[in-house]
């Protein structure tokens, strides 16, 4: 069971690391995509990922978060990273409460009942992004980018996106299942974890390739 415990950002995202269990072939889905980023990253002056999944609300949200602070940690720079969906709802409130118990810091820049937008930040850094959910293409999120497509569904169903680099399908199951349950934040932490774990994997391999 998860330490459902407030936990520093910097040790969740270490322990994500050191606790991820992984298939052969999932392990070479993040080599695949950690060596995509260093091709592009070599070649552009600046490097896009846009995290996308169906309604923009949780798991494509947990990922553009965790990578920055990712980049953060690594070091890495001229890397954005953004998320989208294929309709715009919201920032899921179980999506921020997750985000907020490992030490993310969210500000409210524009309220609304259906799609508040947050400034993101955390305690190590001045740098923060925008979050809210919004579609893949929309004008916040820079082009052109690597897409990353995190919904369980088939790869087939997710949307065509022309404007890719490259394309991604990496699937995490949803939490959303666990709303309104007795499990909902030690599901929605699993998850955060999960996600957390495959992205220090990739930059962590991009980094030891990189001059």
């Amino acid at each position: 069971m998860i330490n459902t415990k407030n936990i520093n950002t910097k040790v969740f995202f270490e322990e994500a690391r050191k606790e991820m269990i992984i298939t052969d072939d999932r392990r070479n889905l993040l080599l695949k995509i950690s060596d995509a980023i260093f091709d592009e990253y070599l070649d552009r002056e600046k490097i896009n990922l846009n995290f996308i999944c169906t309604h923009n609300s949780r798991r494509s949200q947990l990922a553009q978060v965790w990578s920055f602070y990712a980049i953060e940690y690594f070091e890495l720079r001229n890397m954005f990273v953004y998320s989208g969906g294929t309709e715009t709802t919201s920032f899921h409130r179980n999506t921020v409460k997750c985000l907020q118990k490992t030490g993310f810091i969210f500000n409210v820049v524009d309220f609304s009942h259906q799609n508040p937008r947050y400034l993101i930040s955390f305690e190590e850094t001045k740098k923060s992004i925008l979050g809210f959910s919004k579609v893949y293409d929309h004008p916040q999120n820079s082009y052109p980018f690597i897409a990353i497509t995190t919904c369980n569904s088939a790869d087939q169903n997710c949307p065509f996106i022309p404007d890719a680099i490259d394309r991604f399908h990496l699937p995490y199951i949803d939490p959303k299942a666990s709303d309104n349950t007795e499990l909902t934040e030690e599901t929605y932490l699993e998850t955060s974890k999960q996600i957390a774990g495959e992205l220090f994997f990739i930059f962590e391999e991009l980094q030891k390739r990189l001059p």
